[in-house]
């Protein structure tokens, strides 16, 4: 039950993040809910796997370029999604990033509910 609320609560932080950003597009609720399950598949199998061929260039630039591969994950998933555009590198790094505090937050208030 926990997964799926938090699956949801993606859903709705991708929404937000497509009502505030211009350069992020969003189709409806039910392209949210497929591109919150990709950005979570892509997040989970090939984001440690690019931070750690990229591990110099992290260790160099003090942990920045983290930001740099959430944007091209985000910029990824919103070019293989049919309901989810994202239009360029740098607004799917501002896109990323505000997805991701939103979900936190979320994640926060669904935790706060639960205990």
């Amino acid at each position: 039950m926990r997964l799926l609320l938090i699956w949801i609560f993606n859903a709705i932080a991708l929404l937000a993040v497509a009502y505030l950003l211009p350069g992020i597009h969003v189709a409806g609720f039910i392209s949210a809910l497929i591109a919150a399950l990709v950005l979570g598949l892509i997040n989970t199998l090939l984001r440690p796997l690019l931070i750690l061929l990229t591990l110099p260039v992290t260790v160099l630039s003090l942990g920045l370029f983290i930001l740099v591969i959430n944007g091209l994950l985000f910029w990824f998933a919103g070019s293989v999604l049919e309901g989810f555009e994202v239009d360029g590198f740098w607004a799917s790094v501002t896109g990323a990033l505000l997805y991701s505090v939103l979900s936190f937050v979320l994640s926060l208030f669904l935790q706060q509910k639960i205990s």
